[in-house]
């Protein structure tokens, strides 16, 4: 990890050697006696760490009856090896037959997660975002790290928070987009007109991506916001163009003429929607100070997709709707000339 870039404050979970008493159970001499791991543990729990064996009353009060080893005999090698465990078969074995007791060093403590030892190797971010690095550490890892059996890698602190939330925000976006979708349906009862105002959608995403390359490439938690962000603006301004041009198609309105009065009636409160938005997101965007982490993708994001799905909506609605809105109503026909009168359109 002292090879990544980016990679500050490094250091491994302290671990202080102290001196310690230290059992180990000769597993095939205890199966021997019929002895199992588990039953020798409660041996020597109770002879060095004690257990309550029942309860003394005195003077109306009552206290625990614990049996242990004396504090001079818990601290013996002898004592504790010579120490008589009672085996299935009636007979008592001293410990020492089968476990091995002897001084040595051991941690100060034993950290655990999920019923696992844990020993903690942490580090900061600096100059770089916090997913690249991992992934750089995750592919050094694979390659020159193999843990034996029994021991893995979790990388977690605010790393795996983070991919939680992205999990979370994409399950969320799926649901807003399912919902918008509904909801314009709804709104125009049709599902081409549906159809194209969700193809603006794509449109917006257009700027928004363009700006995350241009500043770094880097995706994070506020970038996704400012995408739902976005998909509600291009939502909203399809809905408006589409929503116009429909109700003057069904005056009879010629479509030529639909498109132009149409586009024009909606064009001031789409760019006065992108003009004012623009101006509240540009100082967070070139902000430097404390909170930019989250404020400044976002805005990022939000802004740079604001021109595009503003100019692409105007151009490409009214030629998709050119295209196809003959089938977003009835269909026009003609009544016959009577009287040498004008023909009206109706309306099959």
């Amino acid at each position: 990890m002292k090879t990544v870039n980016g990679i500050v404050d490094l250091q491994l979970e302290p671990q202080i050697p102290i001196e310690q008493i230290q059992i180990k159970f000769n597993r095939p001499a205890a199966s021997r006696y019929g002895l199992t791991v588990g039953k020798l543990s409660e041996i020597i729990e109770t002879a060095l760490n004690g257990r309550v064996v029942s309860q003394v009353l005195d003077k109306q009060q009552t206290f625990d009856l614990a049996v242990w080893l004396k504090p001079d005999a818990r601290q013996n090698l002898d004592t504790i090896r010579n120490l008589l465990v009672d085996t299935p078969n009636g007979q008592k074995i001293p410990l020492a037959q089968v476990a091995t007791i002897e001084n040595g060093t051991g941690p100060n403590t034993i950290n655990r997660e999920n019923v696992s030892r844990l020993i903690v190797v942490s580090a900061n971010a600096n100059g770089r975002d916090l997913r690249s690095i991992v992934n750089e550490i995750r592919d050094k890892v694979n390659q020159q790290v193999h843990p034996p059996s029994g021991y893995y890698i979790q990388y977690a602190g605010q790393f795996e928070a983070e991919e939680r939330a992205t999990q979370n925000i994409l399950i969320s976006s799926l649901i807003a987009f399912v919902a918008i979708t509904v909801i314009m349906y709804l709104s125009v009862k049709s599902i081409p007109s549906t159809a194209m105002i969700m193809i603006n959608l794509p449109l917006a995403l257009v700027g928004g991506v363009f700006s995350v390359a241009l500043t770094g490439g880097v995706i994070s938690i506020a970038s996704l916001v400012g995408f739902i962000t976005l998909f509600g603006v291009a939502t909203r301004n399809g809905l408006l163009l589409v929503d116009n041009y429909n109700t003057k198609f069904a005056e009879e309105m010629p479509l030529k003429e639909v498109l132009i009065k149409g586009s024009m009636e909606r064009l001031n409160a789409i760019l006065m929607t992108a003009f004012t938005s623009a101006l509240g997101l540009a100082p967070l965007v070139v902000e430097s100070g404390p909170g930019k982490e989250i404020l400044q993708p976002l805005s990022i994001v939000v802004l740079g997709g604001l021109f595009t799905s503003t100019a692409l909506t105007l151009m490409v609605l009214p030629a998709l709707y050119a295209k196809f809105g003959k089938f977003l109503l009835p269909k026009r026909t003609t009544s016959v000339v009577e009287d040498g009168k004008v023909p009206k359109a109706v309306f099959e």
